[in-house]
Parts: structure tokens; sequence; C-alpha cells
């Protein structure tokens, strides 16, 4: 009955991970403590979970044309070095104060979404410095600037390492808001990336034997059929459409953070 409920709260909670390109850790976590499964196995089998919603994802963002794969693995460089940087001195920081900080941003991020239109005025000063990175996938350019990527996503890894969630409520409004990425293309770029980064840490939590592989495999199978209806649902949505909902995306993810971490 247990495995029941937690695959048909698991599907829904796949189907809007996957629908705004994110891994859902942050709602697969707490599902399974809520049902009794211990922490540690609940954080194995969620990173497990979330590498099954990355590939179902990605299959479907790939067939879409809105994974820019080369942006994808340099982003996830960086991150992974904050990620475990965070992780390695997560002992000297207040959680608190930095769920503080990773909620203000989530916020932060929604309000800008909520407002902001791509700016073409600037496309043609960006597109001539050294340090720009100029993509086009679809017809759209877009232009990164290596300089500030890099620190960025620096940050980006070490804040959510801290408090345990994946990159991808960060990642995506950054993408979209600092560099100009269609959100589209940032949601389906996201997808690939969370994928990587929850294998770096399901490697871990599995040799030392935190994962429970009978229970992680059944529950992968509502998550891959949601993951498949969430990526194929959000392919069909307008681009100002998609970013309206993520912005409200990120609030629900601010407010669980907030909730989980600080106890209110």
């Amino acid at each position: 009955m247990k495995i029941l409920l937690l695959s048909i709260l698991l599907f829904v909670a796949a189907l809007l991970a996957s629908f705004f390109g994110q891994g859902g850790g942050v709602l697969y976590t707490p599902i399974q403590i809520l049902l009794g499964v211990p922490f540690q196995t609940a954080a194995a089998t969620s990173l497990f979970l979330i590498m099954v919603i990355a590939f179902s994802s990605t299959l479907v963002y790939r067939k879409a044309h809105t994974v820019d794969w080369q942006m994808a693995a340099i982003m996830e460089i960086p991150t992974t070095i904050g990620a475990f940087i965070g992780g390695f001195i997560s002992g000297y920081f207040p959680e608190r104060i930095l769920v503080f900080i990773l909620s203000g941003l989530l916020l932060t991020g929604a309000f800008a979404l909520n407002r902001y239109h791509s700016p073409a005025s600037i496309e043609k000063k960006e597109r001539n410095g050294f340090w720009i990175w100029t993509r086009e996938m679809n017809g759209i350019k877009y232009h990164i600037n290596i300089l500030l990527l890099i620190p960025v996503t620096l940050l980006v890894g070490f804040l959510t390492s801290i408090v345990g969630i994946g990159g991808g409520p960060i990642k995506v409004p950054m993408m979209v808001l600092l560099f100009g990425v269609p959100m589209d293309i940032a949601i389906g770029s996201s997808a690939f990336m969370v994928g990587l980064t929850a294998t770096a840490g399901f490697i871990g939590h599995a040799a030392i034997g935190h994962w429970d592989w009978k229970i992680s495999l059944i529950l992968a199978i509502p998550v891959f059929i949601g993951g498949q209806f969430g990526s194929h649902f959000s392919t069909h949505l307008k681009k100002e459409k998609l970013q309206k909902w993520f912005s409200w995306f990120l609030i629900l993810i601010a407010v669980l953070i907030f909730i989980q971490k600080v106890n209110i």
C-alpha cells in the first residue's frame, strides 16, 4: 500500500519537476520521509530518481531541439566544483542563514522572470567581446559571458549543495536573466544538467550502502512516465507562459525549502 501511494505521489512530483526541467529532489525526499522511509535511504532513492527523470525528460527535450549540450557541459564544471566545496565546508555555516539567502534568491528570480523581456539591444555590443561565448539554437542567438558564468555557477553549486537541493531552480533563471537564454532552451538544458549532478551524488550514497535498489527500481517506473508527460507538455507551451509559470514554481520551491529547513 505504501509503495502504491509513493508511486502515485512521485508520478505527480515527476510530472511537475520535468515540466520545468528540474530534478525534483526537493519534492521526492520529503514525500518519502513523510511515508516512513529512512532519511539516508530517501536521499539515495531521490538521487536515483533524479537520474531517471533527467534521462526521461532529456529524451523529449532533445527531440524538441531545446538542449544546448555544450553550454550545459561547461556550466556543470564550476557547479560541481562549487557543490564539492559547499559539501566539504558545510559544517562551518549556520544552515538557517543560508536557507534565508537561498529562498531570497529564488523569490528574487521569480519576481525578475515575471518582469523580464529578452533585450535585443545589447546583442551587437556583446558579440565582439573576447570573453563572450555566442550560442545559437533554433535561429536564436544568445551571449554567455564566461567571466560572469564561472563565479556565478560556483556560487550556485556552493549554496545548493549546503542546503541539499539540485541547482536547477537557480540555474534556469540565471541562464535566462544573465545570459539571455530562451526559456525553453534553459529548461531543456537544465533537465540534462541535473542528471549529471545527481549521478555524482548517487554514486557516493550507493558506495556506502544507502541505496535500496528494489524500491528505487519500482518507483523509477512512475517517475519515468511522469517525466515523459511533464516534458512533453512543456515543449508545447508558449515561452511567455512557460516563463510566468516557472516564476510561480520558484516561489513554491522557496516555500518548501523554508519549511523543510527552518521547521516552521
